[in-house]
């Protein structure tokens, strides 16, 4: 019974996200992006950061558990919290203080779990442990640029409680910064990670690998220079994939 009732979920999330493929889903996700709630600052990066399109392509719906990871300074949360107001819900983990403001001044429903030890390494990189996000309570789990900030150990506890997370057929959606297939680091290119190196940690803590999207490619970056750069800032080109928890 329990994995039927998993099967006929999973069955109404994808017929949802077939609706949201021919706009619907867009039409919310619009919304959300003409709200008040969103600084000029957040408005100018939609052309860049294209949250559309993103969140399309992982498959979205307005009826989904979705847990973002590491939502900084909310700039996702402000879409993704009314779009899955009344018929989902919006987890948020690990550097949520903004997230949770954000949830106290619009009236938000946004969930909070506290979860990890958590901070610098003497190499520049995050490292984080003992992470748990509890068990398949979740259809979709988001990160978007963070992965690239942790150690290989801690990328492997975040991919690991991600799968935990999610129920089966639950999926993984992952934006990060390019970094060039098999270099190695250094101090222009810290804050980007090679995008089959992803591919492979998270298959490694059990995910299947459902698909890449060009979305975010920027064919002018050399992939050569730091991100925050004047003229790198906002024009790197950022691997977009999605993985699958196996049912």
């Amino acid at each position: 019974m329990k994995h039927s009732s998993y099967l006929l979920r999973y069955c109404s999330i994808v017929l949802l996200c077939g609706l949201s493929a021919s706009g619907d889903i867009g039409i919310d996700i619009n919304k959300a992006m003409e709200s008040e709630v969103r600084s000029d600052s957040e408005r100018s990066r939609d052309g860049n950061r294209l949250p559309r399109e993103t969140l399309r392509f992982f498959g979205l719906s307005e009826n989904m558990d979705v847990l973002e990871l590491l939502p900084g300074g909310g700039w996702y949360t402000k879409l993704l919290a009314p779009v899955l107001q009344k018929n989902g819900s919006l987890t948020v983990s690990i550097g949520s203080d903004t997230a949770e403001k954000l949830s106290d001044q619009n009236g938000w429903n946004i969930r909070v779990i506290k979860t990890g030890q958590y901070g610098p390494t003497v190499a520049r990189k995050y490292s984080i442990s003992e992470v748990d996000f509890g068990s398949e309570q979740f259809d979709m789990v988001l990160t978007f640029r963070n992965l690239h900030n942790f150690t290989a150990a801690s990328r492997a506890e975040i991919n690991e409680a991600a799968l935990n997370s999610l129920r089966p057929n639950g999926l993984y959606g992952v934006v990060d910064h390019t970094r060039r297939h098999m270099e190695t680091e250094n101090d222009e290119n810290w804050r980007r990670i090679d995008p089959v190196q992803v591919i492979k940690e998270v298959k490694d803590a059990g995910f299947e690998f459902v698909d890449f999207s060009p979305i975010h490619h920027k064919p002018n970056d050399e992939l050569r220079y730091e991100v925050g750069k004047k003229g790198v800032s906002g024009n790197t080109d950022r691997f977009t994939l999605l993985f699958r928890k196996p049912q």
